[in-house]
C-alpha cells in the first residue's frame, strides 16, 4: 500500500473511491494546513521547472495558482485582495514584461 502523507486537492478522495480503492484521510489543523500548502507550493514549483513543454509548464503554473489562492485564505485575504496588492505593487514598481535585468548599482 503506497503511503502519500501529503495535501491533495479536495476531490481526490472521491476520485480514488470511484476507482474502487480504499484510502484514509484526515483534516489538518490550521498550522499543519499552512505548512502543507507551503510544501505543496515548493513541490509544484519543482514540477514547473521539470516541465518538458509549454503545456506541462502551464499546468504546473495553474497548480501553483491554486495553492497561492489557498495560501491567501490562510493569511486572511481573498484572491481579490491579493490581486489588489499585486496591482498596487505593479503600479508602484512595475511588472516584469520589459525583461529588465539589473547588473549592478554604483553606490559611490
Amino acid at each position: 500500500m503506497p503511503v502519500y502523507n501529503k495535501l491533495v486537492r479536495d476531490k481526490i478522495p472521491q476520485i480514488i473511491e470511484a476507482n474502487g480503492k480504499v484510502f484514509r484521510t484526515r483534516v489538518l489543523s490550521t498550522e499543519e494546513y499552512r505548512s502543507e500548502l507551503q510544501t505543496k507550493l515548493r513541490e509544484e514549483a519543482e514540477e514547473y521547472f521539470e516541465a518538458k513543454n509549454g503545456l506541462e509548464a502551464l499546468e504546473e503554473m495553474a497548480d501553483m495558482l491554486e495553492v497561492i489562492r489557498a495560501l491567501a485564505g490562510v493569511h486572511g485575504a481573498t484572491w481579490e485582495q491579493l490581486e489588489a496588492i499585486r496591482v498596487q505593487k505593479a503600479e508602484a514598481r512595475g511588472g516584469f514584461e520589459d525583461r529588465v535585468y539589473l547588473i549592478d548599482v554604483d553606490e559611490a
